[in-house]
């Protein structure tokens, strides 16, 4: 498909005039040193003056707009929005307003922003639409502006979380640098690891934990691994980068740039028929696969996130204290980049200050509080070891998400935990094993039919597998034969060809 670029202006310089004085000769030397002094004194005044002209003119404030994901218009939007405003002005030029959309109605809130080719400068995306909007044309290649206007920015966040968005070799987003990895655990009530003795140094894997729950789930009058329509997902993924495909992945640690059908591969399998196992001996609920809810209470789950997350997230919401046990191996992949990004209109008149903006917004402590936590004095106050303490009124709590705007490493830590959970996130992502295909995003065009039938003939089992409600080694095969019947051959060997020729 064509790719439509979008154009960058030319910044504009303004050439300073240097004066100089011509030496004066030997002869009526008093009268030619006054001369010269006047004509000196002269410059000196007129440099004066107009440097004094140029203090006095406002620098000329430059307006963005950020279609933005948010949770909400905060209630004092107003108050909160000058004071950013005043020091944005002041650090780098600029204002910025914003178009809201939340979840609910995001989708249509950027496809009206797109298809219409309305006004905006910085939209929020992710990978689910992000590919296709670079090859439509709707954002700009921000490689070389990168390095002219956010170099500190560029330097900020490693080089591997640039290449996740690379689009045919080019950056057309700034990924939004937190917990870009990704890290499952297990997560278990602390007094049944207590009664049950689980030994979490030696739990890894869905076999490690396999003696304990089917031991809990004899003694125990709840279903330990209460779990919803979703099942669990880490058993494919946390294995197979799916690169945006059904029923295809590239495996993490394998080296390899080679797609293979996840489902019929043997650890895969294995995974699934003990989830089974599980299942018809009461480990999982049985309303496992048609449950939209679940209980508040678990006494097991799994998680997206980090191991300091049972402290500050998943303990408080079952009301009780936990113990995290990681499940396999940290991931890195396009995906776990791509879940949230900003990207600069290829329309935007002022590309460079967008890129300033979100360069000031990862870097400035102060900007990213605001962001984050809202107006300091109404939604939040700093303590005295410079930690935040955030409203204790429910009606000035901050709504809008950090995931959606910037980096959480330049966030203030709050009051409410005595540790510094981003340390650990930020080495989650060092640490993470980065996809052999990193870097790579494909064009579905190729084969969007066959990945839209074969995506709604998954989604057909895609409950009772996930959630051991069947038989996998009779719902694997039939699922499979459907999607070959579906194109799903097909649509790997384009896939695999995109891979094969990618930069």
């Amino acid at each position: 498909m064509k790719k439509k670029w979008g154009k960058l202006l030319a910044a504009t310089l303004s050439t300073a005039m240097i004066l100089s004085m011509a030496a004066c000769g030997s002869n009526g030397g008093d009268k030619q040193q006054q001369t010269s002094s006047a004509k000196k004194s002269s410059v000196v005044s007129t440099t004066d003056n107009k440097e004094q002209k140029e203090a006095e003119t406002p620098q000329e404030i430059v307006n963005l707009k950020w279609v933005f994901l948010g949770g909400g218009v905060p209630t004092n939007m107003d108050a909160w929005k000058d004071e950013l405003n005043k020091y944005l002005a002041e650090k780098i030029g600029v204002n910025i307003d914003f178009e809201y959309g939340t979840w609910d109605n995001w989708g249509e809130k950027r496809n009206t922003s797109l298809n219409t080719g309305a006004d905006y400068d910085i939209m929020f995306t992710d990978s689910g639409s992000y590919v296709k909007n670079v090859h439509d044309g709707a954002f700009l290649d921000i490689t070389s502006l990168l390095d002219s206007d956010a170099s500190e920015l560029k330097s900020f966040i490693p080089e591997k979380f640039w290449d996740a968005v690379k689009v045919d070799g080019s950056v057309y987003a700034v990924p939004t640098y937190k917990d870009s990895s990704r890290s499952e655990y297990f997560v278990i009530d602390k007094d049944m690891v207590d009664k049950y003795k689980i030994d979490g140094s030696k739990v890894n894997s869905l076999k490690d934990l396999d003696p304990y729950v089917m031991e809990m789930a004899k003694n125990e009058s709840q279903a330990p691994f209460i779990m919803n329509k979703d099942g669990v997902s880490g058993l494919v993924d946390l294995r197979y980068d799916s690169m945006g495909l059904v029923g295809l992945g590239v495996k993490y640690d394998g080296g390899e740039k080679k797609l293979v059908p996840v489902y019929e591969q043997p650890e895969v399998m294995e995974d699934f028929k003990l989830l089974h196992k599980w299942y018809q001996n009461k480990v999982i609920n049985t309303d496992a696969a048609v449950a939209t809810e679940t209980p508040k209470y678990k006494a097991m789950f799994v998680a997206w996130g980090w191991k300091g997350a049972g402290k500050t997230v998943w303990g408080p919401g079952i009301g009780k204290e936990v113990e995290t046990f990681q499940w396999g191996k940290t991931v890195l992949s396009n995906s776990t980049v791509g879940g949230s990004m900003n990207c600069i209109s290829a329309n935007s008149k002022n590309p460079g200050k967008a890129l300033q903006f979100l360069q000031l917004l990862n870097l400035d402590t102060k900007v990213r509080d605001m962001f984050a936590y809202g107006l300091e004095g109404e939604n939040f106050t700093y303590t005295d070891d410079k930690k935040v303490h955030k409203a204790e009124d429910e009606t000035k709590r901050w709504p809008m998400p950090m995931y959606s705007q910037a980096t959480f490493f330049t966030v203030s830590q709050t009051d409410d935990v005595d540790f510094n959970q981003w340390d650990e996130v930020k080495e989650l992502n060092a640490n993470a094993v980065p996809s052999p295909v990193l870097g790579i995003n494909l064009d579905v065009s190729e084969f969007e039919n066959e990945l839209l039938n074969c995506g709604e003939i998954l989604n057909k089992y895609r409950s009772e597998l996930y959630t051991g409600t069947s038989d996998p080694e009779k719902v694997i095969p039939e699922m499979m034969k459907e999607m070959r019947e579906a194109g799903f051959d097909d649509m790997m060997q384009k896939a695999q060809a995109q891979i094969d020729s990618a930069k």
